[in-house]
């Protein structure tokens, strides 16, 4: 997923809208939904997207972890989810030729 967002370090980073993929991998019991075709019986997989696009386009942070743990704490919330795993990844000219600065946590359940 892409979203742009105001988040970094640097004054610079913050002052224009920069970038940001994200990928989500969840992990959940499918069992049921694969019987049964409902969405009903699935993770929405709407409501994870919104989870992410919330937090990056939502107030500035400083660090990309910061960025990943919010996502992470809100795709928990979902019913069904069991763990997370989460990557936020932005490319900010100053850090140029590296082609990206990232961070990948993983949560579960507690």
């Amino acid at each position: 997923m892409s979203f742009t967002g105001r988040h970094g370090v640097r004054d610079a980073e913050r002052a224009s809208v920069q970038e940001f993929r994200v990928d989500v991998e969840v992990e959940a019991d499918l069992a049921e939904a694969g019987r049964t075709d409902r969405l009903a019986d699935t993770v929405d997989y709407t409501k994870v997207r919104t989870a992410a696009r919330e937090v990056i386009e939502g107030p500035p942070q400083q660090l990309l972890e910061t960025l990943a743990g919010a996502i992470a704490e809100r795709v928990l919330r979902l019913p069904r989810v069991e763990a997370v795993s989460v990557r936020v990844a932005k490319r900010p000219a100053s850090m140029q030729p590296i082609d990206a600065a990232a961070v990948h946590i993983k949560r579960t359940r507690a």
